[in-house]
Parts: structure tokens; C-alpha cells; sequence
């Protein structure tokens, strides 16, 4: 825990995160805390928790709900990469995936998607998609490739944490 600092998410890390929320809809949240450390973890926050934080005479290694990091990609740009749970705090409106029942249970045990699995989505400028079951669950994300197999390939997806090697 030595050398992590957390604060609010500056105006720029907000447009960082607001502008990844712009591929897939409109966020539907705005206040959003910072952890540095070797990365810069985001995570979404409320205010009565933001002012319960404030008052701690240790400073927390994580609070609110994770949603991404932010770093700086091989060509040196700095980026905010989202986890499924981010998803949540927005407004998804092109850019997504609704898979049939069984797609969906394949789908959140790693497994790529085929056409036919696939009941209904939005594919507009990015070629990630937010990945849902067809109660608008958030199951992952995953790379559309139009006209070949897989038609949805897992890029990640919410039983990957339970899936990875323990150690």
C-alpha cells in the first residue's frame, strides 16, 4: 500500500473515460475516484461515499466499484481501458450484442459466438462490442468479425475471474 494516493478523477481522465463511454452510448455517471499506483485504477463512486473517504486517516487501497485503468499504450497515449463491470454505468446504445440463451452460457465460459447465436446487435464505427444476454446482462466484451467464424470473438467476459490459473 505504500506510495498509493487516491483523489478525483481530473478533467482529463474524465474525458478519457467519457470518451470510451461515447463508443457504446452515453455515461450515466459522473463522479469517479482515482487510485495511483503503478497503474491508475478508476473507480465509479457516489458522494456520501466520496465524503465518507475523505474523512479516513488511512488512505484506501480500493472503494466504489472498479471500472477500468488508465495507461499509456505502446504509442505512449494514455487510455482508459474499461473491465465489464464499467458497462454498467452506461447507456448502451449502438455497439452491442444480444446472444440467444445458449450463446450467452458459452459465451461466459470463454467461448467465441457464431452468427446463429446471436439474436440481435449494433455494430457502428468500433469493432468491440458490449456483450448481453437477453435480460440486458452484461456479459462481456468481444471483436464482431462480419462474414467469418467466429461472428463474435470473447475478448472478455464476467467468468474470466473465476477461470484464471490460481498461484
Amino acid at each position: 500500500m505504500e506510495g498509493l494516493r487516491y483523489r478525483r478523477a481530473s478533467s482529463w481522465e474524465l474525458d478519457l473515460i467519457m470518451r470510451e463511454a461515447e463508443k457504446y452510448g452515453s455515461l450515466k455517471h459522473e463522479l469517479f475516484g482515482v487510485i495511483e499506483g503503478r497503474f491508475r485504477d478508476v473507480y465509479a463512486v457516489n458522494s456520501s461515499l466520496w465524503a465518507e473517504l475523505e474523512g479516513l486517516k488511512v488512505p484506501p487501497y480500493a472503494f466504489g466499484t472498479f471500472i477500468g485503468t488508465i495507461k499509456v499504450d505502446r504509442n505512449l497515449v494514455e487510455k482508459f481501458y474499461p473491465n465489464v463491470e464499467f458497462f454498467y454505468f452506461v447507456e448502451i446504445e449502438k455497439n452491442y450484442a444480444v446472444l440467444k440463451p445458449r450463446s450467452a452460457f458459452m459465451f461466459t465460459t470463454g467461448k467465441d459466438v457464431f452468427r446463429e447465436g446471436v439474436r440481435e446487435y449494433s455494430w457502428k464505427g468500433s469493432r468491440k462490442l458490449v456483450v448481453m444476454d437477453e435480460n440486458g446482462t452484461i456479459l462481456g466484451l468481444g471483436l464482431i468479425n462480419p462474414g467469418k467464424k467466429p461472428f463474435i470473438r470473447n475478448l472478455t467476459d464476467v467468468g474470466a475471474f473465476i477461470r484464471r490459473p490460481r498461484g
